[in-house]
């Protein structure tokens, strides 16, 4: 959006005779409490939800009564600013936040629009374990009956899994139901042999891609052939290879249509990855490597084909510069940001496309859902090559992804190879270093700690040598993270000896063995996310007390 159409909506706004549930102005002149904005954050997005609109607002600098713009310095400071959204995230459930932050300047004056999304269709956003809501301009607890007819509302259907009954199996490549087939059994060699004996409808229907009402469209998406794409006409069932200079002028291009279970594969061997050479410290010889990793290569793709929203027409892009590949497709990207997929050890609560999403993993053409994206990081990470780069737009609800094909400075090629062994966020923060990106503050803290940074904001680059003393490596020690596992271990046999734990009880047992590079903050998240993993998808641990006091027992226990 312009500054001009969101002054319009601004405007819109102010003139609404009193506030409503999804709307809060607030003077906020100075400074905000946090813990009350969180409670508006929480009470916007669930009454958005129940009148069924998209987001809500929350603005500072107007004045609650007369709508009258009075200003704000709240977060002046671009880069405090830019740390709110994650601040939030971490006290809410499911990790939501802000859709986006505008600084609009009206009658000379500055405004701050966040923009709250509504409640997901049947998960109320609770703000550090509490539902908030409102009864006109008052706020308190979202009322029982609210939290219940929001977690009775049915999700958004999938639009992948809506049957199109003029299609039919002769709508089908033979050539992708063979190799759909083949890969289903590589899948599952287990049932090889009864595979054998299914006919095309009952490999379909086992992928999900098939009911008693007929092929849906994710059928027809992966498998049909390429005149089926008349049957959904209001998609754009292409994918673009487009070939640019080092000026952005297209020099070539390829369009790839139905099947994309064939088709990816070939859009993916069309982009020209030739060998890259670079001269290791420690050696007299060129390491040489592919420029691009073919497993990151497939996964940014068919991640593009599973998230992609279809009913909106775009195609996919697959855009090849010279020394960098850009995937790009039309959607909304569902979790909170890229941050919440890295950092959460289960997979996300919901899918856009969850039909095409299921066939995709069957066929072996996705990781498991939750989990390719946290696998092309560390895939780019021990290649020692800059890390993946998302630029999402929620607005024109466009998702970009960069994968660059060489080394961007070869000092963070030198601190992956031979410094310590460094936590992913770490790595993260190295890479946004090197490519000149802003770094938080206490990021910062702990990089310098490590020595693996120097100089000051906002001439921040990477260390040129890294140290191989006795006592650096001692320190590396002290700041590495143990193994997960270890931790695990460490609360089951707490549990078995002592029967349940509260939440600080296991505070006090893991805090001094994380990791001394991570803040007190990024320790409680390390936790919580371990005991949500345990619960959710090792299953040895539950809940037996509730959100605020939490009392921690073994699965097994009633």
């Amino acid at each position: 959006m312009t500054h001009d159409d969101l002054l319009m909506i601004l405007d819109e706004l102010r003139a609404m005779p009193v506030e409503t549930e999804w709307l809060e102005f607030k003077e906020a002149k100075r400074n905000y409490d946090f813990a009350k904005l969180g409670r508006y954050f929480s009470s916007i997005a669930n009454e958005a939800n129940l009148k069924d609109r998209e987001y809500g607002w929350l603005l500072f600098g107007v004045e609650d009564k007369s709508h009258e713009i009075v200003g704000t310095s709240y977060r002046s400071d671009p880069k405090q600013l830019e740390s709110l959204k994650k601040e939030v995230a971490d006290k809410t459930s499911g990790r939501i936040t802000f859709l986006d932050i505008f600084e609009v300047w009206g009658d000379g004056k500055r405004v701050l629009m966040l923009q709250v999304p509504a409640a997901s269709k049947g998960a109320p956003v609770a703000w550090d374990g509490h539902y908030y809501g409102r009864d006109g301009e008052s706020l308190g607890p979202l009322s029982l009956d609210e939290i219940e007819r929001i977690r009775q509302q049915r999700p958004q259907p999938d639009w992948s899994a809506v049957p199109v009954p003029e299609a039919s199996i002769d709508d089908l490549s033979s050539e992708a139901l063979q190799e759909a087939r083949r890969l289903y059994c590589e899948r599952n060699p287990h049932l090889e042999d009864e595979v054998a004996s299914w006919d095309d409808p009952a490999l379909l229907k086992k992928l999900r891609l098939m009911t008693d009402q007929g092929l849906n469209r994710a059928a027809l998406i992966l498998l049909g052939k390429s005149e089926a794409a008349s049957l959904l006409p209001e998609s754009n069932l292409q994918i673009s290879w487009i070939v640019q200079d080092r000026d952005g002028i297209p020099i070539d291009y390829r369009h790839f249509g139905l099947p994309f279970l064939l088709n990816s594969t070939q859009a993916i061997a069309a982009v020209r990855n030739l060998t890259y050479r670079y001269m290791p410290d420690d050696s007299l010889f060129p390491t040489e490597l592919p420029k691009y990793d073919g497993w990151v290569l497939r996964e940014a793709l068919h991640n593009c084909i599973a998230h992609q929203d279809y009913s909106l027409g775009g195609k996919i892009n697959l855009v090849e510069k010279p020394d960098e590949l850009i995937f790009n497709n039309l959607a909304d990207f569902i979790p909170a940001d890229v941050s919440t997929v890295l950092n959460q050890d289960v997979p996300p609560e919901r899918y856009r496309n969850p039909a095409l999403a299921h066939a995709m993993v069957e066929l072996k053409m996705m990781d498991t859902i939750g989990s390719g994206i946290k696998r092309m990081f560390r895939a780019q990470r021990q290649r020692f090559f800059p890390l993946p780069e998302y630029n999402i737009d929620r607005v024109s609800k466009r998702v970009e992804v960069h994968i660059i094909g060489q080394v961007l400075d070869e000092k963070y090629t030198r601190l992956l190879k031979n410094g310590p062994d460094l936590p992913l966020d770490m790595v993260i923060w190295l890479d946004a270093v090197q490519k000149k990106k802003s770094v938080p503050e206490n990021a910062l803290k702990q990089l310098r700690k490590l020595k693996l940074v120097e100089g000051r904001k906002p001439n921040v680059f990477l260390s040129a040598a890294v140290a191989q003393k006795p006592e650096d490596r001692a320190t590396y020690t002290k700041h590495r993270a143990l193994d997960k596992d270890y931790y695990k271990q460490l609360i089951l046999q707490h549990l078995q000896q002592f029967g349940s734990a509260s939440r600080a009880d296991i505070d006090r047992l893991l805090y001094d063995k994380l990791s001394s590079a991570l803040t007190d903050e990024q320790k409680t998240n390390q936790i919580r996310n371990l005991l949500t993993e345990m619960r959710a998808k090792d299953h040895t641990i539950q809940n037996i007390g509730n959100n605020r006091t939490p009392k921690w027992v073994l699965s097994d226990c009633k």
